[in-house]
């Protein structure tokens, strides 16, 4: 379960960068002045990418851990906090 955790971890490490890669893409490509859609509007996509920018920083930082060896051992009583 460990060596799951590891590899989830430099999943997660991968995953992270390209979402936000993938939103500020998707962003350039649909903007558009003279599109008439909601997809067109750049204030909708700053609102997506300012929210889901911490949300990737969160993975990225979980995933180091993960891939360091921080979740190995879990406690299982308080008094082992």
């Amino acid at each position: 379960m460990n060596l799951f955790k590891r590899y989830l971890g430099l999943l997660f490490l991968f995953i992270a960068p390209f979402v936000i890669y993938e939103l500020v893409n998707g962003a350039i490509d649909n903007i558009d002045s003279a599109g008439k859609k909601d997809i067109n509007n750049p204030i909708i996509w700053i609102i997506i990418i300012a929210i889901f920018t911490p949300i990737a920083i969160g993975l990225v930082i979980f995933g180091w851990y993960a891939f360091k060896g921080e979740y190995d051992h879990l406690p299982r009583k308080s008094k082992e906090l």
